[in-house]
């Protein structure tokens, strides 16, 4: 495939290498510390407000967003941006945004969502995101905590949620006309004005109030400040664009359909402004609503989260399932896995490239299932970035194979969204890369894994408690266990307060089992369990998706109720493979010894999912207390 090929060539033309060298700090024969020095110096002064402003002087007709209008993409240009931002910021101004006061932003991810949270920064202002499907509860402590005095909410339903929590406060709504009518208001508001609070702005100037996705207890606000973001966003852009710009011999685009609630989303939305990288907007994750807009935009990279690509695979298989090509689509995979693996191995300088056999065997299945796979992406796609937990090895080698190279990352809010992240000429499955440039990453004692540099957060808003909980001498703590290689990759190994500790004394990181077993259809969720037990076990539900596709094959009935099934053979064989699957990772005292399938879903919806799809695992427990009890009978 050419993304090897050619990034052989990028690799050779020099300027490339070496960017971004890591230094070691060893105690005991075991790398403890990497560090990575900055790609991107700080600004002394100015603020991520100014970036539209910026590309609007430098280069006013450059497209840096296309806006989904009337069924169709069309341009949006670096002035015309910048115009808009400036149109809502004197709107802001007008209806009582001082400097420094706090705005709830709450909505999908969409245009609206880049020009406000531009506008309230330019504005002077403090941006708090909402997730759009917080419940009422959520929204009155993230309003009340943060002390927002305006909401800006999608539509009305969303209004209606926040309830009581809205009255007092100004609010607006995207959908009956917020922009326009914020335009309207601020024509008495000067030019100058905004630009004068803007000039007020700096890099220690807190630019937003991100609240964590709550796992367990109250979402805390993290602190970001604009000299946070630009950091992330500035050596991020440094670390991958000049590679990416050089192999694809095109403009980069990128169609964004995480929430921009989220960090990742909103960070990946400021790499790209920067960078002027072309954006557009999508407000669902969803597989069957995403890929015809894929298809539409043709963006030239995407970042997701493992979901997405586990689910563009089970897709593929369905696919060749229905038909009557299963076996064969099985033998692509394994082709894929294998011959991705040889040919990374021999990019790395690890080994040999793949023999004759394996290369026919590629080119064949590339005809039949790899092309297949990069349509469904738009045809233009060449890389990939996974985040938010980690991404199975075999399923990265397989779109390796398949022509796209996905890179994976690690951060938390804390650190502005990626504290590590694969370099663009050293890819490496199963890690989630080198700290990114700027940041220094350690291993504390207990395994821990701690993160240095500007990225990092400067606390929880009025919560010093937790802040110290959490930061010393400059290190953030991130609750994640991991381990450094000898290259300075990090690998993360669990998540300290999940670990479970059976009866028998057994130490057993969830995570791993979890992640293999969730990338393995039918299975949509689970919940490994067994502290203070003899064994460990593991609750199971069943994708929707995925279930129907399995009643088809089988030409069983659709509507065949979930509870139904639960206990139906073939499906639980069926399930034991996936949970084969996930042991082979782990030795015979961490398997999962039994499971049990659930009628239902985690969801957002009924509390059992985070905003960012992790598992509220506490939550989970209480649920399902007598199907956890029952894994264990009378143990």
């Amino acid at each position: 495939m050419g993304v090897r090929k050619d990034l052989r060539t990028a690799v050779r033309r020099g300027g490339l290498t070496g960017r971004a060298r890591v230094e070691l700090v060893r105690e005991g024969g075991e790398v403890r510390e990497a560090r990575v020095a900055p790609l991107a110096a700080g600004p002394g002064t100015g603020s991520v407000a100014d970036i539209p402003f910026t590309n609007a002087a430098e280069v006013p007709d450059a497209v840096v967003l296309r806006r989904k209008r009337g069924g169709r993409w069309q341009p949006v240009t670096a002035a015309a941006f910048a115009r808009e931002v400036a149109d809502t910021a004197k709107g802001l101004v007008a209806a009582g945004l001082e400097p420094g006061g706090r705005v709830a932003l709450m909505s999908r991810t969409r245009y609206e969502w880049a020009v406000l949270d531009f506008a309230i920064w330019a504005a002077g202002g403090v941006s708090v995101p909402v997730y759009a499907t917080s419940s009422a509860e959520q929204i009155d402590w993230i309003l009340a905590d943060s002390g927002a005095g305006m909401l800006i909410a999608e539509s009305g339903a969303e209004v209606r949620t926040a309830g009581a929590a809205a009255e007092g406060r100004r609010v607006f709504v995207i959908e009956d006309g917020a922009l326009a009518q914020l335009a309207v208001g601020g024509r008495e508001t000067s030019d100058e004005e905004v630009a004068k609070r803007r000039a007020a702005l700096g890099p220690d100037t807190v630019a937003t109030l991100c609240y964590t996705s709550g796992t367990t207890g109250k979402p805390k606000g993290c602190v970001l400040t604009h000299g946070n973001l630009y950091a992330e966003a500035a050596n991020t852009v440094e670390l991958m664009h000049p590679v990416f710009r050089e192999v694809s011999k095109r403009a980069a685009s990128t169609l964004l359909f995480l929430p921009l609630a989220h960090i990742l989303g909103r960070t990946l939305q400021l790499a790209c402004m920067l960078a002027r990288i072309e954006l557009g907007h999508w407000p669902s994750l969803k597989p069957d609503e995403l890929r015809p807009e894929l298809r539409a935009f043709r963006p030239t990279f995407v970042v997701g989260v493992p979901y997405l690509f586990e689910k563009i695979h089970d897709t593929g298989r369905a696919t060749a399932e229905r038909m009557g090509r299963a076996a064969s689509f099985d033998r692509a995979d394994r082709i894929a896995v294998r011959y991705g693996e040889a040919a990374l191995n021999h990019f790395l300088g690890k080994g040999k490239r793949p023999g004759p056999a394996l290369r026919l065997g590629h080119a064949l299945y590339d005809l039949l299932v790899y092309r297949r796979v990069r349509k469904e992406l738009g045809g233009r796609l060449r890389y990939a970035l996974s985040g938010g937990s980690p991404l199975e090895p075999e399923l990265n080698l397989f779109f390796y194979a398949a022509g796209i190279l996905v890179f994976e990352g690690y951060g938390l809010t804390e650190t502005s969204a990626a504290a590590s992240l694969t370099p663009p000429l050293g890819p490496r499955p199963g890690t989630v890369g080198q700290p990114v440039p700027g940041t220094s990453v350690r291993i504390a004692d207990d395994g821990e894994v701690l993160v240095k540099g500007p990225i990092v957060f400067g606390g929880y808003w009025n919560n010093s408690e937790a802040t110290d909980g959490v930061l010393a001498d400059g290190w953030f703590a991130t609750g994640d266990l991991g381990r450094l290689d000898d290259d300075g990759y990090l690998t993360i190994t669990g998540r300290k307060k999940d670990i479970l500790v059976t009866s028998g004394g057994k130490n057993v990181s969830p995570g791993v089992l979890e992640d293999r077993l969730r990338s393995r259809p039918p299975v949509g969720q689970c919940v490994v369990v067994g502290d203070n037990r003899s064994y460990v076990a593991a609750l199971v539900t069943l994708d929707p998706d995925a279930l129907q596709h399995w009643l088809s094959v089988r030409g069983r009935p659709k509507d065949t109720p979930v509870e139904e099934l639960v206990d139906d053979k073939e499906l639980v064989a069926d399930v034991q493979k996936a949970v084969d699957h996930a042991n082979a990772a782990v030795s015979r005292a961490e398997s999962i010894r039994r499971f049990r399938l659930v009628a239902g879903e985690f969801t957002e919806e009924n509390g059992l999912l985070t905003p960012s799809l992790k598992v509220k695992r506490r939550a989970v427990a209480a649920a399902y207390a007598h199907e956890i009890e029952e894994l264990y009978g009378k143990e």
